[in-house]
């Protein structure tokens, strides 16, 4: 597949880099290429993304970064099986738990709700960071919510973190997780609240909050250009209408 002249390789991690360090030089120059384009394209273009992905895992299956990127590759295209058995040879290769949380939400979306709720009471979560662990509990809500246990879902949701003023990076999603749950429980006025509180930490526009919560209120947004057109279209409908009269 075609690499811009301006995709050099070097953009990648350092610890992606390292890991490269075990294969030949111009190979491994060919693999971070491949790589640098999976993250480019992995939310613009996911299917873009697994095309790179391939082409850096036939070079490079050994590599445990590849064997991740192609996981993430295969997740965004919601291919699920093969998600999770690169996930699963990454983690093999590093013995890093990290992908855990991921991987449980590939049993989701390989319909094992069940399975997923194992994994999240597994020994690994203890040992995830913050992050991950908020990341495992929203996995869990889903699948709660998977096999129709919204009060369960919302339990699973409430937490230290979630009640916590301070913003991190997985407040707005939390918080939206725990609103969307709320509203499908039929607790409207709580969700709204909740919505409301994740319109406030989503700092870079990751949740569609905003346009949630103006739901709840019943705003309707208008197209303001559509309207101009119109109002255009109307005073110069106006204005012929005037000289006909003139006429």
């Amino acid at each position: 597949m075609p690499i811009p002249e301006d995709v050099t390789g070097e953009e990648i991690d350092k610890d992606v880099r390292q890991e490269l360090l075990s294969l030949p030089k111009t190979l491994a120059d060919d693999v971070a290429r491949n790589l640098v384009m999976v993250a480019r394209l992995l939310d613009e273009d996911p299917e873009g993304a697994y095309g790179y992905s391939r082409v850096a895992l036939r070079l490079a299956s050994r590599v445990a970064a590849v064997r991740e990127a192609a996981g993430f590759a295969a997740y965004a295209n919601q291919k699920y099986g093969e998600a999770l058995a690169e996930f699963r040879a990454a983690k093999r290769m590093t013995g890093n738990i990290d992908l855990w949380p991921v991987m449980a939400d590939c049993e989701r979306g390989l319909g094992r709700p069940e399975k997923a709720l194992d994994m999240a009471g597994a020994p690994e979560v203890h040992k995830l960071d913050k992050a991950g662990q908020v990341e495992m509990r929203l996995v869990a809500a889903g699948a709660r919510r998977d096999m129709e246990q919204l009060d369960a879902a919302i339990v699973t949701l409430q937490s230290p973190e979630l009640a916590a003023n301070s913003v991190q990076p997985w407040t707005a999603r939390l918080r939206y997780a725990y609103a969307d749950a709320l509203l499908a429980a039929g607790r409207e006025s709580e969700a709204r609240e909740w919505f409301a509180k994740a319109v406030e930490a989503d700092r870079d526009g990751s949740t569609d909050a905003s346009d949630r919560l103006a739901e709840l209120d019943g705003v309707e947004f208008v197209d303001v250009m559509t309207d101009d057109e119109s109002g255009t279209d109307a005073e110069s409908d106006g204005g012929d209408s005037s000289e006909e009269e003139k006429d």
